[in-house]
């Protein structure tokens, strides 16, 4: 009783047509010996009045409740919604921007381990279509990454563009410069198994060059330029369309970052001008000088003769036979398998 009884106050009308039904309701069901017929009739009509009118007085009081709701939420919530929602959006924009800011700030990923470096180089080296290096002398180039990306892209029938800096091995200086800086790191032989001299310098960049010209004869949508500094640097860059690695002389450490970083970017126009200024070695003959898959020491001695970049003279078969098997055999410096390509045996 106690909740029924505030529940009847607050809603009176229904409450009293409810009962009125009920009353009704019972009366029309009684004999006609209690109630006649007549008497039924009237008190049907005269309830159905009152009943429709009570509930005509609750739709009245509903709405009257109703429109101050109805004002408050069209002229209040309603209304501000439009700038609501472009707060929200300036909100949402900032987000995003803040988000891409700090991508940007995460400027490289430092890699510790071979292997961890490896499966960054293959990850770059993925549907990549242009690859940049500047560095030493690109014997990891030559191992791995110019074979690959040659035979993928052979693979997928695209055109893959090639930028590679090294050192000039025609210029001693830099060559014993360079040949001082890595044995000074140490003297034991690297993963190769060889040590640094002045002339392993000048083979190893000689083979680079020969090892471009050997894949772009082979691959006609291969656009490959090679230039030749006269300076050294501390550390190898390499750029595919997705990311930089940068490695130095330990194999167990690295730094990668994606593209579209603030690091990536600059680091990409650094290697651009980098390699304008470089001495340009004219790939553009390798129509003129054929080599053979395996090729002979006698097209090796021309074809360094025709691009301006001769052998030293005090090189023997021996020493040109040295230079064409880093060209197409390089060791992979941090222990992958060697490329799978044809391997030349140069003969006399």
């Amino acid at each position: 009783m106690k909740r029924l009884l505030p529940w009847a106050g607050q809603n009176a009308d229904g409450a009293i047509a409810l009962l009125l039904a009920v009353v009704i309701g019972v009366l029309g069901v009684m004999p006609d010996t209690v109630v006649p017929d007549e008497t039924q009739d009237q008190l049907v009509n005269a309830a159905t009045l009152v009943i429709m009118a009570l509930v005509a007085t609750a739709l009245l009081r509903d709405r009257v409740r109703q429109a101050p709701v109805e004002e408050t939420i069209t002229s209040g919530a309603l209304a501000e919604l439009p700038v609501r929602l472009a707060r929200l959006e300036e909100i949402e924009t900032l987000v995003h921007g803040t988000r891409r800011a700090l991508d940007s700030l995460q400027l490289v990923r430092v890699l510790g381990s071979r292997q961890e470096i490896a499966q960054c180089h293959a990850e770059a080296r993925k549907d990549t279509t242009r690859w940049s290096f500047k560095g030493g002398t690109g014997t990891y180039l030559r191992a791995v990454t110019l074979p690959e990306c040659v035979a993928a892209a052979r693979r997928d029938k695209r055109h893959l563009t090639v930028r590679v800096e090294v050192i000039d091995p025609t210029d001693t200086d830099v060559c014993e410069t360079y040949a001082h800086y890595r044995r000074s790191l140490a003297d034991a032989p690297d993963a190769t198994g060889e040590t640094w001299t002045a002339d392993r310098v000048r083979k190893e960049s000689y083979a680079t060059v020969l090892a471009a010209f050997w894949h772009r004869q082979r691959y006609g949508l291969l656009d490959i330029g090679v230039g030749l500094s006269s300076t050294m640097t501390t550390f190898r860059w390499d750029l595919s369309a997705t990311r930089l690695i940068m490695t130095v002389e330990d194999p167990n450490k690295a730094m990668t970052a994606l593209a579209g970083t603030f690091y990536y970017e600059n680091c990409d126009t650094e290697l651009r001008l980098s390699f304008e200024q470089a001495r340009r070695v004219p790939l553009e003959m390798y129509k003129k000088v054929p080599l053979s898959d395996e090729p002979t020491l006698e097209e090796v001695q021309e074809l360094f003769e025709r691009v301006g970049l001769p052998l030293p003279k005090t090189y023997n078969g021996k020493d040109v036979v040295d230079v064409a098997r880093k060209a197409l055999r390089a060791v992979d410096p941090y222990g992958e398998p060697a490329a799978r390509f044809t391997r030349p045996n140069v003969s006399t």
